[in-house]
């Protein structure tokens, strides 16, 4: 018989664990911090680099 998730839990909310913030928005870093005027900036993840951008429509391409 499936459990109900949010029995544990009686406000719904999710719950907090090491992998998961109980708010994502505290650990949100704002474009602005991380380009600093730049259109383009340079990502170093697991000895793999890829080029984050800004378009001229303001959004946000990630290229390896």
């Amino acid at each position: 018989m499936p459990t109900n998730p949010t029995s544990s839990n009686p406000a719904g909310k999710a719950q907090c664990t090491p992998d998961r913030p109980a708010n994502p928005s505290d650990e949100s870093i704002e474009s602005s911090d991380l380009f600093k005027g730049r259109r383009e900036i340079i990502i170093r993840h697991n000895n793999e680099r890829y080029i984050l951008r800004i378009t001229r429509q303001g959004k946000l391409i990630l290229n390896k």
